[in-house]
């Protein structure tokens, strides 16, 4: 399990790597958000709640449905209105979230050749984006209303990302050198 393993390997290396005088220094994964933006939520109900049932499939936690928070005439969305869906997970769901995604979905991923390491926002925190659900092993084709693709974004208490980097390196992160 990753959350063993990050107590028992990577908390030691990080300390001996980023010269830490104590275990409360070094970084970890504070949280894990997921969301899908869906275009046609506000005309479709259905595709709204299929994609949350795909999301409650992929990570075993009911989303909340987002709404606009303005209103935007060039897209046709109004104040109030369903425009996707979202989960947070903390804690032990986030680790087994994070094995899953690094040692089962990415390396299903066609021509995947790593996770670019230019996505970290300068606090430590590392997004990404995938195309499709379809990705994940809870997802079958058959039960899709659509095909939607989703932000991932994995939120540590890493003070830099060169920190967070060596984090979700020793995490089993598949990133690029």
């Amino acid at each position: 399990m990753l959350k063993e393993r990050y107590h028992s390997e990577v908390i030691p290396k990080l300390m001996q790597e980023l010269g830490y005088k104590s275990i409360m220094q070094v970084p970890r994964i504070e949280k894990v958000a997921l969301n899908m933006g869906i275009k046609e939520a506000h005309d479709d109900p259905k595709v709204l709640e299929s994609c949350m049932k795909d999301l409650a499939k992929i990570v075993g936690q009911r989303p909340v449905v987002t709404k606009a928070k303005r209103s935007i005439s060039d897209f046709g969305v109004t104040q109030g209105d369903a425009v996707g869906c979202k989960v947070t997970l903390r804690g032990l769901r986030a680790y087994v979230f994070l094995e899953k995604l690094f040692n089962v979905v990415l390396p299903s991923v066609r021509d995947f050749r790593g996770l670019s390491a230019d996505a970290f926002d300068g606090r430590g925190n590392y997004s990404m984006g995938l195309d499709e659900q379809l990705v994940f092993p809870e997802i079958h084709y058959d039960d899709i209303v659509k095909v939607q693709g989703m932000n991932i974004t994995i939120a540590t208490t890493a003070r830099t990302d060169r920190e967070a980097y060596y984090l979700l390196k020793e995490l089993g992160c598949p990133l690029q050198d």
